[in-house]
């Protein structure tokens, strides 16, 4: 896994169990205040991890939409800061 990857993964995970809406389109400073807040509640990303596990560990499946949201967002932001249109 590239150091771009695991920043985005890291990034999704700390978005998945955050408090935004999963309808929500969140960017720029939104989705970096929300990424923080999480990163903070759950005392790091390996609380954001351990809280996935948690919620999900036993139906993952269910966590699919919300994960895919989660990159999704992640993705359209680092695109949107790649062109400059931040």
């Amino acid at each position: 896994m590239t150091a771009r990857e695991m920043t985005r993964t890291v990034r999704a995970e700390a978005l998945f169990v955050s408090a935004l809406s999963g309808t929500s389109r969140p960017r720029g400073r939104e989705l970096a205040d929300a990424i923080q807040q999480a990163i903070q509640r759950y005392g790091g990303v390996s609380g954001c991890v351990a809280e996935v596990a948690y919620a999900y560990g036993d139906h993952p499946e269910a966590a699919v939409v919300r994960m895919r949201w989660a990159c999704r967002c992640i993705d359209q932001d680092a695109a949107m800061s790649w062109n400059g249109a931040q």
